[in-house]
């Protein structure tokens, strides 16, 4: 079959187009001939191998040469165990341990995958595992009357964290590059600052930030919070990380501002309500490009250097 595989950390150059084995599905797993596959942000430190925590399992050279986990297709073949799915069913998700998903086929276990709604089209459907499940457990108890930031809106997970925040009827400030200032607006922003031009830190007050591109200090984090407010991190550099995780919580606990890293839970239960409000009209999926398989480097570029407004999808044919 054919894939896009990578043996070294580097950029988009170390990618190449090949002919690999096709592989077969364990007991537990579900082969998926693969239609779509949407880009993360963590399949572009997957490649460059950076922050460290994206070498998990492989510090020196690549765990699993073929990128992609957010992935949507058709049901090829099931392994012995596999009591939900058949050949020929339509399914998507998060294959977030094995990836795989920049190939005609990709084996993944039966539990990361659901059945694709029909109103969905298999690229709606790739864009929804990972990005969903940040957006909805990173907006989780903003309601009505509350202020949030979102920092690195304009991308997937941001994209839907808008939407959701907009929804539950909280005040949202989006924070992104000058690029993505209006796209912002259209999911619902009710203000947008380019962070180019604007520390985000010296405004709001908020009771929440979701900071999607974690970087800041701890302090400078801090200062954007009202007293019993909440700030939650998901990627971002090791050191940031490693600094919330520590001092953000001490600092948190003795100034009565919550500081901790979001430890995302993935799997149906945590995508499958998004499809269902767009299914009721309540939720847009904005895929920005599609790019062919043989071109999935210039799509891991593309969102990379922070280009994607929305999200970005490999579609394979």
């Amino acid at each position: 079959m054919k894939a896009v595989v990578y043996d070294r950390y580097g950029g988009p150059e170390v990618l190449s187009t090949a002919e690999i084995p096709m592989p077969s599905p364990g007991s537990n797993q579900v082969l998926v001939k693969v239609h779509a596959t949407s880009v993360n942000l963590s399949d572009w430190e997957c490649l460059q191998g950076t922050p460290l925590y994206s070498r998990i399992g492989g510090l020196r050279t690549p765990a699993r040469r073929v990128l992609g986990s957010d992935i949507a297709g058709t049901v090829e073949a099931v392994g012995s165990g596999v009591t939900r799915f058949r050949p020929g069913d339509e399914v998507y998700g998060d294959n977030l341990g094995l990836k795989g998903g920049f190939a005609e086929y990709a084996p993944a276990p039966e539990s990361a995958l659901a059945l694709k709604p029909e109103s969905l089209t298999f690229a709606q459907a790739s864009t929804l595992p990972q990005a969903a499940a940040i957006a909805l457990q990173g907006t989780a108890g903003v309601g009505a009357g509350k202020s949030i930031l979102i920092n690195g809106a304009g991308g997937g997970s941001g994209s839907f964290a808008i939407q959701l925040a907009k929804h539950a009827g909280a005040h949202v400030t989006a924070v992104d590059n000058a690029s993505k200032l209006e796209f912002m607006r259209s999911l619902g922003a009710d203000e947008v600052i380019d962070y180019r031009a604007r520390d985000y830190t010296r405004s709001g007050p908020y009771d929440l930030v979701l900071d999607l591109v974690a970087h800041r200090s701890v302090f400078a984090c801090r200062r954007a919070l009202v007293r019993g407010g909440r700030y939650r991190c998901v990627g971002g550099t090791t050191r940031a990380l490693l600094r919330i995780a520590t001092v953000g919580a001490l600092a948190g606990m003795v100034t009565g501002r919550r500081m901790g890293v979001l430890a995302v839970e993935l799997g149906p239960s945590h995508f499958t309500p998004l499809a269902e409000q767009h299914s009721a009209g309540r939720l847009d999926i904005h895929i920005d490009r599609r790019f062919a398989l043989d071109d999935a480097p210039r799509a891991l570029s593309y969102v990379g250097e922070g280009h994607a407004l929305g999200k970005v999808v490999v579609e394979i044919r």
